[in-house]
């Protein structure tokens, strides 16, 4: 007869691994979507919000390569250019982003509300912080910067140029665990507003909690959100919410001001024996 051996783990969470835009800054995600549908305009090709939103929490050249391979946007630009987007296009529409980016993100810096007194929480928890980006180096600093002046400072920051490949790859989630020495997964949980963070968070092994009224789906500044109907707010928070559940989000909260409460109910099921 065979058998299986399986470890039950039941502990506490010990690492939480944020992104960036959305999450924790920029609340909206505006920065880079405004700066993505610039680009395209520059080759003669317009794209949507929509568009330039979908790919988001991607390393920002596979996103430029991800808008462009959507049909309606290939078709566009085929009309355009008389011809497929090629490697070579891809390549200088990102080494355009990339000035055009960093002249913006001081601008979308501001922490979303919550964002010092979640991590108080989570510290105080006995929880160490990461924190992860679809930015390349140079913009990472940038954020960091920004965040420190406000008062946030995680314990590590990856970006995805300093790894394999982005999301939805684990790579970024494993870098910051062996940079904090934190494992086995069961102990982490991976905190962000699009799809990609979730599906980073699955492929990694770790609990995933999504972040709705600050993110890329709803994709308002505050103040816009804010300036809303209170029952339009609720449907769009109930849409974005529903998107990240179908992406596979253990959790699903309003922003980071409520993470706290869902950290509580996964180390309840923690205690239970459930595993991500």
């Amino acid at each position: 007869m065979d058998f299986y051996f399986r470890r039950i783990y039941r502990g506490r969470l010990q690492l939480a691994v944020f992104d960036w835009a959305g999450t924790t800054i920029d609340f909206g995600c505006l920065a880079p979507a405004a700066v993505f549908i610039e680009g395209f305009r520059h080759k003669g090709v317009s794209i949507s919000m929509d568009e330039a939103r979908t790919p988001m929490g991607m390393e920002k050249r596979a996103h430029i390569e991800t808008i462009g391979a959507m049909p309606a946007v290939a078709a566009r630009w085929q009309q355009v250019h008389g011809r497929a987007m090629t490697a070579e296009d891809v390549d200088e529409m990102y080494a355009a982003f990339v000035p055009h980016l960093l002249t913006v993100l001081d601008e979308y810096s501001d922490l979303i509300p919550g964002t010092v007194e979640t991590m108080s929480t989570l510290r105080a928890r006995g929880l160490k912080i990461g924190a992860t980006t679809g930015y390349f180096e140079e913009a990472m600093e940038i954020v960091l910067r920004a965040a420190r002046r406000q008062g946030y400072e995680p314990d590590s920051s990856i970006c995805a140029t300093q790894v394999p490949a982005g999301r939805p790859a684990p790579w970024m989630i494993y870098r910051t665990m062996e940079t904090l020495h934190i494992f086995p997964p069961e102990t982490v949980v991976a905190i962000g507003d699009t799809r990609p963070d979730i599906a980073a968070g699955l492929n990694a092994g770790v609990w995933t909690v999504g972040v709705v009224q600050s993110g890329n789906a709803i994709g308002l500044s505050q103040a816009a959100f804010e300036a809303l109907p209170t029952d339009e707010q609720a449907a769009r928070t109930a849409a974005a919410a529903a998107e990240l559940r179908a992406a596979g989000a253990h959790e699903v909260v309003d922003g980071i001001w409520a993470l706290p409460t869902a950290i509580e109910r996964i180390e309840e099921r923690l205690r239970a024996g459930e595993r991500p």
